[in-house]
């Protein structure tokens, strides 16, 4: 079995987490939306993910909407002392599956509620406040008041940490003036490099860093540099990928998703993948062909 610690641990407020770990959102149907093709198999995935050492799982209510949070709590509950679930807020989905902001303190409260209910969980470790932005880039603005009703609740015991998901530095800053900020979520992988700079400067302060679509989300990487050091290495190029943002930054947490058991396996073999130094230098390449 893989040992998932040869990647390190990192710090998500007070719990302390294996850097790889799982990301649930493919285990909803087809778009995100509506039960898993094969419900039995979602439900390996998740107890198989667990039993090879991954502690820290993200999710959110609004994946199917509500079926992988109930999927997680029929899998897992009642939960590992050591699991850190990890949920967003900000979204709704509607009944053609569209993705719609839903920022409203009504709507973040009854979010909260909802992950606490389908996860069947007294507090959230973890909750992002998910902010719809520029499809998947953010986009300036103040996100004082969506935050503020988060802390709120933080306050009132429903959530121990918070953390914030596809902003800009500017909006991080702010999230900071009103709460701890124990995490940020934001697109980046091998191709995507803009957040260079602020994952070096979260480093410095102890914040965790958290890539979603590390393998390139609903268009999976195509590079023929990836391709051609993962023949060298006699890996994956999803593996490779993997393999490098671990090797970016320590504070680099990696929750990518499958609904597979195979290519869950396939996943948690890149904690023990160390990269030598010719090759990162060529994945680095890659990034620098992009910008």
């Amino acid at each position: 079995m893989t040992d998932l610690t040869h990647a390190g641990v990192f710090s998500l407020g007070d719990r302390t987490v294996n850097r790889l770990g799982y990301g649930a959102m493919q285990l909803a149907g087809p778009g995100v939306f509506g039960p898993p093709k094969d419900r039995d198999t979602a439900i390996a995935v998740l107890r198989q993910a667990v039993a090879s050492g991954v502690n820290h799982i993200d999710t959110s209510d609004y994946y199917g909407p509500f079926i992988t949070n109930q999927l997680i709590r029929e899998a897992l509950h009642p939960y590992p002392d050591d699991l850190v679930i990890v949920t967003k807020v900000g979204a709704i989905r509607g009944d053609d599956a569209s993705w719609k902001p839903a920022m409203a303190p009504a709507d973040l409260e009854r979010a909260v509620h909802d992950n606490l209910r389908n996860l069947r969980l007294d507090a959230i470790d973890v909750v992002n406040l998910r902010i719809m932005g520029d499809g998947h880039g953010p986009s300036e603005g103040s996100i004082e008041k969506p935050f503020t009703v988060l802390a709120e609740l933080q306050r009132q015991g429903l959530i121990r940490h918070l953390g914030v998901s596809n902003v800009t530095a500017a909006q991080i800053d702010e999230a900071r003036g009103i709460a701890e900020v124990v995490c940020v979520q934001n697109l980046y992988n091998v191709v995507h490099r803009h957040d260079d700079e602020l994952i070096d400067e979260l480093a410095d302060d102890g914040i965790a860093y958290v890539p979603f679509f590390p393998l390139g989300g609903f268009t999976p990487l195509q590079s023929s540099i990836l391709s051609d050091v993962a023949d060298e290495l006699a890996a994956t190029p999803m593996q490779v990928a993997l393999a490098w943002l671990l090797q970016r930054a320590p504070n680099v947490l990696l929750i990518p998703g499958t609904s597979s058991l195979v290519h869950l396996e396939q996943n948690l073999k890149a904690a023990e993948l160390e990269l030598p130094s010719h090759a990162l230098e060529r994945l680095d390449a890659i990034g620098a062909a992009e910008a």
